[in-house]
């Protein structure tokens, strides 16, 4: 388990580090969904297919996932505050770069690089704002720093989508280069000096989940969902918008729907997943798959359209804490190596997701995009119905 810092700091301030944490999580989520809410803008404004802008979304996951065991196992003695500054700092000047980008391939560089530093944080992250409470409010902070992925989803996504209608997709990531900036100046006021904990060298790293059954169980059942989830929902605009003629105020508005449920599945399972990690996972993956469903079979209604769309929040925010409660239970005692490994299944299964959606929509329709979504998260259902609860 993460220790604790010595000297002890006083609540307000503890919590209020968590607090920065979660902002920062919300920046960084934010950054790496944005293109979902733009595709259609962004592939228009530089001349490209959609297919081909869902690549903003691939090549940042591909960056975030393969680039992490190394840069953690790298900066293991770098104090971790300083660490998150210098990630922030990356975001900050990546976000500019691709608002003011003259071309395509330059924005792809800019997400490439930004990629790398999401990566870096979601192995450090966590651990982070459980180190600034006592111990036995540790699964608290890490609840409520996770909670900075439905906030991401319920404000910062539709935000960035109705921003792009009042002016150009290029402000939006203008508007979020300032933000990056906001919370790198808010982590150098707040959070204190953090030197690095349990992390382990390279190929230590790698070696984990040849080591470890319950984590190489838990990657398995986490880069199936992850890759069924991002081939849907990366296009879940222009799927709205071939269905049923869904305007992009009406795409905004199920945005904020979708981040609304992620807020409610993270919160009720906060109170399931101390209890029954596997079985709160099992519950909430079998409503992703119910929900894809529901959104091929009624989503061309309005109201089909809400309902698919609430239900896919919900599952995915409770799936999200229950897949890091999980990772954390199986190697305690070296959690940022086995959240590099985590980072990579799972990040990298954001690209290969979004890639394999692309090329479902790019040539079969974005309908297929979704069904391949549902085919992937029943399979990760499957294993975890399938594997039996270790000690």
């Amino acid at each position: 388990m993460t220790t604790l810092i010595d000297p002890p700091r006083s609540a307000l301030r503890s919590w209020l580090g968590v607090a920065v944490i979660t902002a920062s999580l919300f920046t960084f989520v934010t950054t790496e969904l944005m293109p979902v809410g733009l595709l259609t803008p962004v592939s228009a404004s530089l001349g490209i297919s959609v297919g081909a802008a869902g690549l903003m979304v691939t090549l940042y996951g591909v960056s975030a996932g393969l680039g992490v065991p190394f840069i953690v196992a790298w900066t293991r003695r770098v104090n971790r505050r300083a660490l998150l500054s210098a990630l922030l700092a990356v975001l900050a000047l990546g976000n500019l770069i691709t608002a003011v980008s003259p071309n395509y391939p330059l924005v792809l560089a800019a997400r490439l690089a930004m990629g790398f530093a999401n990566g870096v944080f979601w192995a450090i992250g966590v651990s982070m704002a459980m180190r600034l409470v006592p111990e036995r409010h540790a699964s608290r902070a890490s609840a409520i720093a996770l909670s900075g992925i439905s906030i991401a989803t319920v404000a910062g996504i539709p935000l960035g989508t109705f921003l792009e209608s009042l002016s150009d997709w290029r402000t939006t990531f203008l508007i979020w280069s300032g933000l990056s900036a906001l919370v790198l100046v808010a982590v150098a006021a707040v959070i204190p000096s953090l030197p690095s904990e349990n992390a382990v060298p390279v190929r230590e790293v790698f070696a984990l989940p040849a080591v470890n059954a319950r984590l190489r169980l838990v990657m398995v059942t986490v880069v199936l969902y992850v890759l069924g989830h991002f081939a849907a929902y990366t296009f879940v605009r222009p799927f709205l918008e071939q269905t049923s003629s869904a305007t992009p105020a009406f795409v905004a508005g199920l945005l904020i729907v979708y981040g609304v449920g992620g807020a409610a599945g993270n919160f009720l399972a906060g109170y399931t997943v101390t209890r029954s990690p596997r079985g709160s996972f099992v519950v909430a993956c079998a409503g992703l798959v119910i929900s894809l469903l529901l959104l091929l079979t009624i989503g061309h209604s309005p109201v089909g359209a809400i309902v698919s769309l609430a239900l896919w929040g919900v599952s995915f925010g409770a799936m999200n804490l229950c897949q890091i409660t999980m990772t954390l239970a199986a190697a305690p005692g070296t959690f940022e190596a086995a959240m590099s490994i985590n980072t990579l299944g799972y990040n990298t299964s954001i690209a290969l997701g979004a890639l394999a959606g692309g090329l479902f929509a790019d040539h079969l329709g974005v309908t297929a995009a979704v069904w391949s979504g549902v085919a992937l998260t029943a399979a990760s259902l499957l294993v975890a119905l399938g594997v039996r609860r270790t000690a």
